[in-house]
């Protein structure tokens, strides 16, 4: 490493400035540029923004063109949407001007699974600008997809997979709750679904087609069910109530099917305060074959603090990477950015 890697933060939302925080405390990454929308921001020093009690040099902006100069920066972080379409915009002025990119957007672990158009684009684009673009994430990114991919290195065959991760919605905004649909009717719930205003995990077709593609295992057929946890006891959070018989959570099913034969089942139920009920949290990993494998983590993979992390750790490797559009299964595994050798491995 002779260099540090520069890096413009694009979004700095819950997750864009917790990534920036810990590229603060990484030698081997510079922060050198930051965008974000947000009024009460623009013009003030990143480190005031942060709060990490100095400041860094750098002043936030609303306006990307006069930070993407590949000259000063080496990779993006992006953190402004889940959505790639709703990206595409902004991905495109990152790549066009020449600069690595890593997204946090769910639908970019891989943008072919429902935008295979976009996928395309995103391809071809970065080859034209000798770029890479990654999405990746806790989830999809690494614990139902990647870590499920690496579980099968040792096997001889693998039949079927189910994988299931139980997490707490209590620490969230509002948002999330209704989008969830956290503190309705089931009634409210289940037309919430139909309009698409309650959707559940944000993912699980991304995650079902990394699995699949890794493994060779051809899924041609995707399934959804997003069904209501409805709760048996009052749980309330700062940002929603629920009485006994209203919605806590939403449980959300993904299935991947071979012709009529269910390969990959990935189970998702989200809801607040899930231990009022005797709920455990955690992730659990099944892999049926020889050998078996069941594999437990608990309580779960915190969520938004393994999104900073794995965003972060994957900065090398994006920028040492051959252009093009990538997946978390086409790049080295993941590994705290712990030392020098952490951002000199061979890709």
């Amino acid at each position: 490493m002779n260099q540090p890697i520069r890096v413009l933060q694009w979004g700095l939302g819950a997750m864009g400035s917790g990534m920036a925080r810990l590229m603060l405390e990484k030698s081997g990454l510079q922060i050198v540029a930051a965008v974000d929308a947000r009024p009460d921001y623009v013009g003030r020093d990143l480190g005031e923004v942060l709060g990490v009690g100095k400041k860094l040099g750098v002043t936030v902006t609303d306006h990307p063109e006069t930070v993407l100069d590949s000259n000063k920066v080496d990779l993006t972080v992006i953190a402004t949407t889940s959505w790639t379409e709703r990206q595409m915009p902004d991905l495109r002025k990152i790549i066009t001007a020449g600069i690595n990119v890593i997204s946090i957007a769910e639908e970019m672990a891989d943008p072919a699974a429902q935008h295979p158009e976009l996928a395309k684009e995103l391809d071809e684009l970065a080859k034209q600008h000798g770029v890479s673009v990654l999405g990746t994430g806790v989830n999809p990114g690494y614990v139902l997809d990647l870590l499920v991919v690496a579980l099968t290195g040792g096997c001889h065959s693998v039949e079927r997979i189910e994988a299931s991760r139980v997490n707490d919605l209590s620490p969230y905004g509002p948002t999330v709750m209704e989008t969830q649909g956290v503190g309705t009717t089931p009634e409210v719930f289940r037309k919430g679904v139909e309009e698409g205003t309650i959707v559940g995990h944000v993912g699980f077709p991304e995650s079902i087609q990394l699995i699949s593609d890794a493994l060779g295992l051809g899924v041609d057929r995707i399934v959804q069910t997003r069904e209501p946890i409805i709760s048996k006891v009052y749980r309330e959070t700062p940002h929603v109530k629920v009485e006994p018989g209203m919605v806590a959570g939403c449980a959300h099913t993904g299935v991947g099917y071979r012709g009529d034969t269910e390969v990959i089942r990935l189970i998702h139920p989200q809801q607040i305060h899930p231990h009022l009920e005797n709920q455990d949290t955690g992730d659990y990993i099944n892999i049926y074959g020889v050998p078996e494998i069941h594999m437990a983590i608990k309580p779960e993979y915190a969520g938004g603090k393994a999104t900073i992390g794995i965003a972060v750790n994957m900065i090398p490797h994006v920028v040492a990477a051959t252009p093009g559009l990538k997946r978390m299964i086409d790049l080295p595994v993941p590994a705290a950015l712990m030392g020098e050798t952490a951002y000199s491995r061979r890709v």
